[in-house]
């Protein structure tokens, strides 16, 4: 199987995750600012909610995906104060005819001293196992 692992971030935290998750999977985290290329099986996208929402440049960049070269989507992110952008991303997703994984990794990000510590080696060390069920 191959796999891309694509991320945005405003504090980190997701860039970390991000590295840990392409690690686990033998691939390189890149910014959503570097395209897909080539074919994948399994997209990981890495992206939180900002002003409850995902953020444009997301949304910007699933448009650019296309179903030729994207199998499927598994959303993973962090977040302070609310939980999965899953349906954010999978409403998007679905415009361009790409389906999302059932399953998803979300954990809690420090932000502005909420969630102090956070993300944590715990928290690394479970998206590491998580990226490995799909090896």
């Amino acid at each position: 199987m191959k796999f891309a692992v694509r991320y945005y971030t405003k504090t980190g935290n997701t860039k970390r995750l991000a590295e840990a998750v392409a690690k686990e999977l033998g691939v390189e985290a890149l910014p959503i600012s570097e395209p897909i290329n080539e074919q994948v099986d399994v997209l990981f996208l890495g992206n939180s909610y900002y002003a409850f929402s995902i953020a444009p440049e997301v949304r910007s960049f699933i448009s650019t995906l296309s179903k030729d070269k994207v199998g499927k989507i598994v959303n993973f992110g962090t977040a302070a104060m609310l939980n999965s952008t899953y349906k954010k991303v999978k409403a998007e997703a679905l415009k361009v005819g790409i389906p999302m994984d059932g399953k998803e990794f979300h954990c809690k990000g420090e932000f502005k001293g909420i969630h102090k510590g956070r993300l944590n080696e715990a928290d690394l060390k479970a998206a590491t196992d998580f990226a490995r069920q799909y090896k």
